[in-house]
């Protein structure tokens, strides 16, 4: 399991299970199931000449398609732009094979990933109605092919200056909706994204409220889903106007520059750090916005948390992330170093720390989060002579013992991890105690022997 994926062995779509796919919990957040699926659907090998022969798709379809995919011709969807929007139509017209469907997705997927412009082959083709057949594949029973294919649409609707029509819009919103609502659906985070880009026009955020959605959403936040969801959703409800950007960046102004006390404006420095806001001014700041107030704070924020950034010690980012409740595996957890230097000051402020991630233990739903605090729990003990004390005291150990039987295989195995460390740490007391005794009972020979 150490940061590999399980791989399928065959092209059978039935032998897939999302909740099969394993990989290291660093990657979880920033990769979606989707995503993970679509990189091993990119290593088949389809026949094409077999549907030829069977008559399921033309000469023209066949030459096309395995000059794109297996001759490498990237260039033919800008070379023969209208043959391109009638093969793949054609090909999920007239193939109904699950697993060929889900690389004929991939493929369109990827052709418009290389070049946002490449819609408009899609969007003024002459074929017909571009989207019923896309629509057509939001009913099929792979899961795969209906998230995929919801991808696509929203590319479609939204990299082209023509809007999609009414009535397939609302068809397809209502669709998103419904995903949301699904349970333990693997694929939420892909349907999130398909709201972000979709919800960023002004028409298509009126037919989604026209739909219920924006009460669907708000339910949803309610729920437990993990911190990349809820991330995702609350963008979705966010309003892209310069004076909300205006007066967010005044609020992070005055967190640092009002506070009398330093510290306070330290601990605010570090916690937008954690919250990755140097990312967002960076991203604000290539935008040049004519707003003076605006630049005037971003360059204000940028310095003040650059500097804040080099005084930043480990443990400083180690205690901000513990106290917001939003772990991930971001490097310090890792860091053996870390643990030997720092272990002892989770002691620190009448354990501040410790008491946070055993409620964490408790009161999460976030199998990130809770595999992470596992991870800490399981250091802290191995490198603090009397960690296992302590968290047996705080309830430490019966949280970490009731999520071996958690939902998720990374919770479990982390708890694992996490017992065995409780473990172990308590057999080293135990021999050292046995080796007291032993010593005790020889009249103090043992020791001058070993000296």
């Amino acid at each position: 399991m150490e940061g590999k994926l399980q791989r399928r062995q065959d092209n059978d779509p039935d032998k897939y299970n999302p909740k099969k796919v394993y990989v290291r919990e660093d990657m979880i957040a920033a990769t979606s199931v989707l995503q993970i699926r679509a990189s091993e659907i990119r290593q088949s090998q389809i026949n094409w000449q077999s549907y030829l022969q069977s008559q399921m798709i033309t000469q023209r379809d066949h030459d096309f398609i395995v000059n794109l995919d297996q001759r490498g011709q990237k260039d033919l969807p800008d070379k023969n732009p209208e043959a391109c929007a009638d093969v793949f139509l054609n090909l999920l017209t007239h193939i109904s094979k699950d697993n060929t469907i889900q690389y004929i997705l991939v493929l369109i997927d990827d052709i418009l990933s290389e070049d946002k412009s490449r819609v408009k082959i899609f969007r003024e083709s002459r074929h017909g109605s571009i989207w019923q057949p896309f629509l057509n594949l939001l009913n099929r029973q792979d899961e795969f092919v209906q998230h995929m294919t919801a991808r696509i649409i929203a590319k479609l609707a939204c990299w082209h200056s023509q809007l999609m029509d009414k009535s397939d819009l609302h068809f397809y919103l209502s669709w998103l909706k419904d995903q949301l609502k699904v349970n333990n659906n693997d694929y939420i985070q892909s349907v999130a994204r398909c709201l972000q880009m979709m919800l960023r026009i002004d028409e298509y955020r009126f037919a989604f409220l026209s739909v219920d959605g924006i009460s669907t959403l708000l339910s949803i936040l309610a729920s437990r889903v993990n911190f990349q969801v809820q991330y995702q959703l609350v963008f979705c409800l966010d309003s892209v106007k310069e004076k909300v950007t205006r007066i967010v960046l005044a609020v992070f102004r005055n967190l640092i520059e009002k506070p009398e006390d330093q510290q306070v404006a330290k601990e605010h420095c570090i916690a937008m750090v954690q919250c990755k806001v140097l990312k967002q001014l960076s991203i604000l700041e290539q935008k040049r916005s004519d707003d003076e107030d605006i630049m005037n704070d971003v360059d204000f924020l940028n310095e003040r948390l650059q500097a804040s950034v080099q005084d930043l010690s480990s443990f400083d980012q180690y205690a901000t992330e513990v106290k917001s409740g939003r772990l991930e595996w971001s490097p310090v957890h890792k860091s053996a170093k870390f643990w030997r230097e720092n272990a002892a000051r989770l002691n620190e402020r009448g354990q501040e720390l410790l008491r946070t991630l055993v409620h964490l233990l408790e009161k999460s739903r976030d199998p990130v989060v809770l595999a992470v605090a596992c991870y800490d729990v399981g250091e802290y003990v191995r490198h603090y002579p009397r960690g296992k004390h302590i968290i047996e005291q705080l309830g430490g150990k019966q949280r970490v013992m009731h999520l071996l039987s958690h939902e998720d295989p990374n919770v479990r195995y982390e708890a694992l991890l996490a017992v065995q460390k409780l473990m172990v740490h308590n057999w080293e007391y135990l021999g050292k105690q046995l080796e007291k005794e032993q010593i005790d009972k020889q009249g103090g020979t043992a020791v001058g022997a070993k000296a």
